[in-house]
């Protein structure tokens, strides 16, 4: 982005937010309302920025998105903590659903209003829901019916039923090219299906509920692949399929956490997907997502270390080349 002495550009606004100690806070809300006192919402600042009020300063120059620069550094940092507010009884259903109000943050920075916004495994339909309520056009890919199904009592957004393995022709059958963000959380390999304490877990909750404890029994489902490198190679496939809809200049998130197996080894899944999919995309970085209000286990206790896993990584990918994977 050329500078502009007139303008506050994005970068500048953030500083300014700062209180001039660059990105290391905010500016204290007293001291930014005197500075813009007097300011409508929707008056222009400088030659390319608009007063926004408490939102601050946006820039008609960011392509990306729709928001700030206050909003933009903000969204920046490197981990965050989201707390989901208790699930809905269809929600219930689906054994590992990602909240919608923390996609829905994703959504506003990596895309604007009126874009399309693609899952390509797309559970009960959470990343679509989030597009509703973030006015954003949404398509999910689903291959177990029970759960397209559910997705699509919850949205009117596009669902699919289908292998994501072949989401380009999926696509394409709906009428479908191309899309400007993706983001999805894939199956954590067959962890859903390998115990892991001697403690009352979620998962051993939800046997005794009569809940689903894993996706389901679809040997295409690739939460039921037992060989961990087989398992990777059909994530790469899938997310070749993403690159090459995606729009060139954009971005594939993809919500990953490391591997406990039941022997105690920790398997680094989230790190071998980012340097798996590194060969199709530019690995830009990683956001941590915190659960600060989940239920401690006393696993391993008295004899041995077992870590208590409250984060997942959001790995964030730009598709650079015009040229799609693949072709």
């Amino acid at each position: 982005m050329m500078s502009d002495p007139d303008a506050l550009t994005t970068k500048e606004e953030a500083e300014e937010e700062a209180g001039g100690q660059g990105w290391g806070g905010l500016r204290p809300q007293k001291a930014k309302e005197e500075k813009y006192k007097g300011y409508k919402i929707g008056q222009k600042v400088g030659q390319h920025g608009t007063y926004l009020g408490e939102r601050g300063i946006y820039d008609e120059r960011n392509q990306l998105n729709d928001l700030t620069g206050r909003e933009w550094a903000l969204f920046s940092k490197s981990w965050f903590i989201h707390n989901p507010p208790p699930r809905k009884k269809n929600e219930v259903l689906h054994p590992a659903k990602f909240p919608e109000s923390m996609i829905g943050d994703f959504i506003k920075f990596f895309t604007k209003k009126g874009e399309l916004v693609l899952d390509p495994m797309a559970g009960t339909g959470s990343t679509l829901v989030a597009c509703d309520k973030t006015g954003r056009k949404g398509v999910g890919v689903e291959l177990i019916k029970k759960w397209a199904d559910i997705a699509r009592q919850r949205t009117a957004q596009t669902v699919i039923q289908g292998d994501a393995r072949a989401l380009v022709n999926l696509l394409r059958e709906n009428g479908i090219t191309q899309v400007d963000f993706a983001i999805t959380s894939p199956p954590y390999w067959n962890m859903l299906k390998k115990s892991r304490g001697h403690v009352l877990s979620l998962q051993k909750q939800r046997k005794e509920q009569g809940l689903d404890e894993y996706y389901s029994e679809d040997s295409n489902d690739l939460g039921n692949l037992e060989d961990y490198n087989t398992y990777l190679n059909s994530l790469h496939e899938v997310y070749t399929q993403v690159n090459r809809v995606l729009r060139p200049g954009r971005y594939l998130v993809v919500i990953v956490q490391n591997i406990l197996t039941p022997e105690g080894v920790m398997v680094p899944f989230a790190w071998d997907l980012a340097k798996k999919l590194s060969n199709i995309y530019i690995l830009k970085q990683e956001r941590l997502w915190l659960q600060n209000n989940k239920l401690l286990g006393i696993w391993g206790y008295p004899s041995r270390y077992v870590s208590n896993v409250h984060h997942h990584y959001c790995l964030i990918f730009e598709k650079t080349s015009a040229k799609a994977a693949g072709d």
